[in-house]
């Protein structure tokens, strides 16, 4: 679940490698072509979905935000990185390997990190399928069908909601089946608003299935304005998109205090998103649509009245 207005921490004191009898481990030098801290934390304000929310404590939305700051630094060496981008990645997975054995990492993202794991139980495995997500995004530019695209979300989205429930001790298995709905969906939500910016990255996460279900090709989602085809196809993404929030919003009841608060908010941030690419007539624009703080702030009351039962 990706974050917006996350509290910025300090880069983590060394930790002592305590697998290692003879001392601590020497931190690896980050190689050449991975993005620096700020450049990786200054988008944070960017994001729809907002992680590191002040609805919660200070030490919470520190963990948050270092997961958010591992998530977006991962993402951005999958997207934009000039250099070998598979190698960055595999330098990135050792990084994990290296937070969740107590050894000093060698980058102040994964540092953050590493201070984040001390706080909280976070496991390596999700942590690895952010990773992987991204070493997919180099070779997968287009799925068959809509469950090939949910197993690419289990890889790029239900990590971070698993994560989040870690840092607030509710990793149960329900509960992770409900965050890996909520994720899902707005995971999807993004692809949506995000068409064009993925066809220039030579990328297509409206799978070919439900392409050829309303006679699109890959060609039409570039035009302007969108054919009625395009905004049919986008009108029943944006209906299972919203069915997953649905499924997943239950979440926000088996929670309590700011968590339930937080969960709340983040299925909010989903409709709002999705209601505002309908109120945009399904079109895929040059710049995609975002709600307002106003349709946000309705969104959020509405949502988190029905996960209070009222």
């Amino acid at each position: 679940m990706p974050p917006a207005g996350a509290e910025l921490v300090s880069s983590a004191v060394p930790v002592e490698d305590a697998a290692s009898s003879s001392g601590t481990r020497p931190k690896p030098p980050p190689p050449p072509g991975l993005p620096a801290l700020a450049e990786v934390m200054g988008q944070v304000g960017d994001e729809n979905f907002p992680v590191a929310s002040r609805l919660l404590g200070r030490r919470v939305r520190a963990s948050l935000s270092a997961i958010y700051g591992f998530a977006r630094f991962v993402d951005d060496v999958g997207d934009e990185s000039g250099g070998d981008r598979l190698a960055l990645l595999d330098w990135i997975d050792g990084e994990v390997d290296r937070v969740c054995a107590g050894i000093e990492p060698g980058h102040p993202v994964t540092a953050r990190l590493a201070a984040a794991a001390r706080e909280s139980t976070i496991p390596a495995e999700p942590l690895h399928r952010l990773v992987e997500a991204n070493r997919r995004d180099q070779l997968v530019h287009s799925y068959e069908t809509f469950e090939d695209l949910l197993g690419y979300c289990a890889l790029s989205a239900n990590p971070v909601g698993e994560l989040v429930l870690h840092t607030f001790g509710a990793a149960t298995p329900d509960r992770i089946e409900l965050s890996d709905a909520i994720c899902s969906g707005l995971q999807v939500t993004e692809h949506l608003q995000d068409i064009r910016e993925d066809l220039a990255r030579g990328r297509v996460y409206l799978h070919r299935e439900d392409l050829e279900r309303f006679s699109c090709e890959e060609a039409d989602l570039r035009l302007l304005p969108s054919p009625e085809r395009v905004r049919t196809l986008v009108a029943f993404e944006v209906a299972r998109a919203r069915k997953l929030l649905d499924r997943g919003a239950p979440l926000a009841r088996r929670l309590r205090g700011r968590p339930a608060l937080a969960i709340a908010a983040f299925v909010a941030g989903g409709r709002a998103a999705l209601g505002a690419i309908e109120r945009a007539g399904y079109a895929i624009a040059e710049a995609p649509p975002r709600p307002s703080w106003p349709v946000r702030l309705e969104a959020g009351v509405l949502t988190l009245r029905a996960a209070l039962g009222g």
